[in-house]
């Protein structure tokens, strides 16, 4: 499994950003609007750190792992008979690809496909 994307939802994005900043040496991007606003860094994988706000009064702070998938579709299916329910089914965002969210035992899983 790889981790494409990497998701924290905060009331607090810049401090977020300015504590990893400082941590890891990166650099974060004003925000990409097709990501909700999100401040972006690149990680040393490959994959991306997302930090932006809640998109509404009842979005609730989170880190959400978004794992790279070959056919999204396939795999929301999978999940979804494996006892997972879908908390956003698969939605294209511009250049960046197609996301989905889980959610299985209270735990939220990002699906990803570029």
């Amino acid at each position: 499994m790889q981790v494409h994307y990497l998701e924290i939802v905060t009331d607090d994005v810049d401090g977020v950003c300015e504590t990893h900043a400082k941590l890891h040496g990166v650099a974060f991007s004003a925000g990409e609007p097709q990501l909700g606003g999100a401040r972006t860094a690149q990680l040393s994988g490959g994959g991306v750190l997302g930090v932006r706000a809640p998109l509404s009064p009842t979005e609730t702070p989170v880190v959400r792992p978004y794992a790279l998938v070959a056919d999204i579709e396939a795999t929301v299916a999978a999940a979804t008979a494996a006892g997972a329910l879908v908390a956003l089914p698969p939605m294209k965002l511009g250049d960046h690809g197609t996301c989905a969210i889980l959610i299985q035992g209270g735990v939220q899983l990002g699906l990803w496909q570029r």
